[in-house]
Order: structure tokens, then C-alpha cells, then sequence
């Protein structure tokens, strides 16, 4: 007989990637005429990203520009958190920070939307910030890939380990 085949439900972005994208945002502030003269830049300090600029309105240009390269690099928006610009003396902050892992919470509502939606024959347990989902019939393991990615979360997935 068949053995159960799985995969795992994660959330997690590439951190080198997402340093190229800081790099090449900062890049590009530093050579466009519109960000001459506002003394903007886009920096990471430990786990957040530092945005600062002169004026509100370039605050949020800059972290458009890296939402921007963070796309072109494959890493979905929903893992990215991004404050609210503040005043800070004269310079406009925003903080931003990386999100990785699927709550409790979160987990537990993709295990009923799959035992709810899914097909019958199909387990889900959750470990740790991830959720494995198994099942004897490997159509059926698609047929929930298909459910978790037309379903709309606030937060980014990933399928890996498919086996």
C-alpha cells in the first residue's frame, strides 16, 4: 500500500535576499533626482529596517521603492511589517521589520479552512510556526495547495518538504 504523502504549510522569506533588496533600494535613493537634496536612506539595523527622509511624503517614496525591489526578488509584501511614518526632530522615520512564522492562531484557522473546504482524507497538524498536512492521495495534497493559496491571509506561505 501507499504511504501517506505531506508537505509543510511555512512562512519564511530568504534573509539574503531581502538584504540585496535593502541594497539596491538604498542605491537607487542615493541616484534619483527626486530624492536629491531630502537626505533620504533605507538602512538595517539588527532585525528592522530604518527609513528616513526629510519630508513625509518621501518617507513613504522610499519604502515604495524597496516594497518594489522586495517584489522583484520574489519575497511577498505580507511578510514585510511597515510602521507608520513618525516625526522624529527634523527627519521622518518609518520602521519596518520582516515577518516569518505562522501563529498559533493563524495555523488554526488554515486547519479548519482545510477541514472544512478540503477533501475528506486529509490531516493537518501543526508544529511549532509551521503546519504539516498529510494524505494518502497526492491529488488531494494539490487540491489543498490549490485551497491555502486562492484563500486570502495576512500572511505569506510557502509549501516545502513535498514528499
Amino acid at each position: 500500500m501507499a504511504s501517506d504523502s505531506s508537505f509543510d504549510v511555512v512562512s519564511k522569506y530568504d534573509a539574503q535576499e531581502v538584504e540585496n533588496a535593502i541594497n539596491m533600494a538604498a542605491k537607487e535613493v542615493g541616484q534619483r533626482f527626486d530624492f536629491k537634496g531630502t537626505d533620504s536612506s533605507i538602512r538595517k539595523s539588527g532585525e528592522l529596517i530604518e527609513i528616513e527622509s526629510s519630508g513625509e511624503e518621501r518617507a513613504k517614496a522610499v519604502l515604495d521603492v524597496f516594497q518594489g525591489k522586495l517584489i522583484k526578488r520574489g519575497i511577498s509584501l505580507k511578510a514585510l511589517d511597515a510602521g507608520e511614518p513618525r516625526l522624529s526632530g527634523k527627519m521622518w522615520k518609518i520602521t519596518s521589520s520582516m515577518k516569518s512564522g505562522i501563529s498559533q492562531e493563524n495555523a488554526k484557522k488554515l486547519a479548519k479552512l482545510i477541514r472544512d473546504e478540503g477533501p475528506k482524507g486529509v490531516k493537518t497538524q501543526i508544529q511549532g510556526d509551521e503546519m504539516r498536512v498529510s494524505s494518502k492521495s497526492r491529488d488531494d495534497l494539490q487540491a489543498v495547495q490549490h485551497l491555502i493559496k486562492e484563500a486570502d491571509h495576512d500572511f505569506a506561505v510557502q509549501f516545502t518538504n513535498y514528499r
